[in-house]
């Protein structure tokens, strides 16, 4: 198996545990803060739904703009959050099945105008954001989920609306 197809198998699992927490979301409570320092449950759903696909995308020019990162915006509903999650990880399937093992070693940056903000290697920049970083707001996510009283999927195992 190579890097490609090991990334690919992670993605994948990963992706379907993020579709079943995305499905979750209530349509009607988009809008809704834990905090008024917190992202709404909508923009942290879309951000969870669209990270695979932003960060892939980013790490196929050698260094990338942090500038031309978009704001993710605003869903109407848990279906277009679904629809964006969709793209996603076919934009991420795409640009993994291209990766090649020296391209995946090679250095990529991320500059902030103009200037180099952070480099690393394209494969630490992909498992560091397009995975963890999203792993991460999507356990976020859960939590958003718990806080208004939806049953929270299972995820590695059972979770505690689901056991049993």
């Amino acid at each position: 198996m190579n890097l490609s197809d090991m990334l690919l198998r992670e993605l994948a699992s990963e992706a379907n545990i993020t579709r079943r927490v995305l499905e979750r979301v209530p349509s009607d409570k988009l809008g809704w803060k834990p905090h008024e320092k917190s992202m709404s449950l909508g923009i942290l759903a879309q951000h969870v739904a669209s990270t695979p696909g932003v960060i892939a995308s980013s790490a196929i020019p050698d260094s990338f703009r942090v500038e031309d990162f978009a704001q993710d915006a605003e869903p109407a509903s848990t279906e277009d959050i679904l629809r964006v999650h969709e793209a996603s990880m076919a934009t991420a399937k795409s640009v993994l099945t291209e990766l090649d093992e020296a391209r995946a070693m090679a250095s990529w940056s991320m500059t902030a105008g103009g200037k180099p903000m952070l480099t690393m290697s394209r494969l630490d920049w992909i498992r560091t954001y397009m995975l963890n970083h999203w792993v991460h707001h999507r356990g976020q996510l859960s939590v958003y989920l718990r806080e208004l009283n939806v049953p929270v999927p299972a995820m590695y195992g059972p979770s505690a609306d689901e056991a049993g």
